[in-house]
């Protein structure tokens, strides 16, 4: 399969670019470093992208930004910045992306443990993962010529275990083996429309 890992630079990218390239031709795309560069705010971008590469078989993304503060700091602004990027770049790779798709093609998108257990300062991030999972649950009834989407959805990962877990007190982290099964399953599995919750 021809496989494109948007965010394949970063923490859980790298690890599913090493594991895909086992098996599978590998696009990565970033911000600023890659085979391909995108930003996932701006369907212009993405459509970019996507004219570059030409087809594929599956699109993963592990890309997204999302403002953490309190609620309080947290301006109209603030908010669009999970809104523009996390959210509709997520639906702008599911709209724009599944007319580059082979038949029986695949979108995975990720959100996290903050859709179903929000904590402290995450009121945009944890509104985004949320909308990405109803969106995934609503599109899969709609997509057409064998097109498949998914979402994983982790806890804390091992790789990020020191940089955020003061801000996860209490939550075990998740091997990184076992979230690249999570993708697998969504990217060389048939199910569709699938919450994959991975939790240690």
């Amino acid at each position: 399969m021809r496989i494109l890992i948007i965010g394949g630079n970063g923490t859980i990218g790298k690890k599913l670019t090493e594991r895909f390239s086992e098996k599978h031709d590998v696009i990565v795309a970033g911000r600023s470093s890659g085979d391909v560069t995108v930003d996932i705010a701006s369907s212009e971008s993405i459509q970019a992208m996507f004219h570059k590469i030409g087809k594929i078989d599956a699109i993963v993304n592990v890309a997204g930004d999302a403002k953490w503060d309190k609620f309080d700091n947290l301006s109209e602004e603030d908010f669009y910045i999970g809104i523009k990027s996390k959210m509709m770049g997520q639906v702008n790779l599911v709209r724009l992306g599944r007319k580059f798709l082979n038949p029986n093609g695949s979108i995975t998108l990720t959100t996290g443990i903050l859709a179903d257990e929000p904590v402290d300062m995450t009121t945009s991030a944890a509104m985004v993962n949320g909308a990405i999972q109803s969106f995934t649950k609503a599109v899969a009834l709609e997509l057409q010529n064998g097109i498949r989407v998914n979402v994983v959805s982790a806890d804390l990962v091992e790789d990020a275990y020191e940089k955020y877990k003061d801000y996860f007190p209490g939550n075990t982290p998740v091997p990184m083996r076992k979230i690249t099964d999570g993708y697998v399953k969504c990217v060389e599995g048939k199910i569709n429309g699938e919450i994959i919750r991975i939790r240690a």
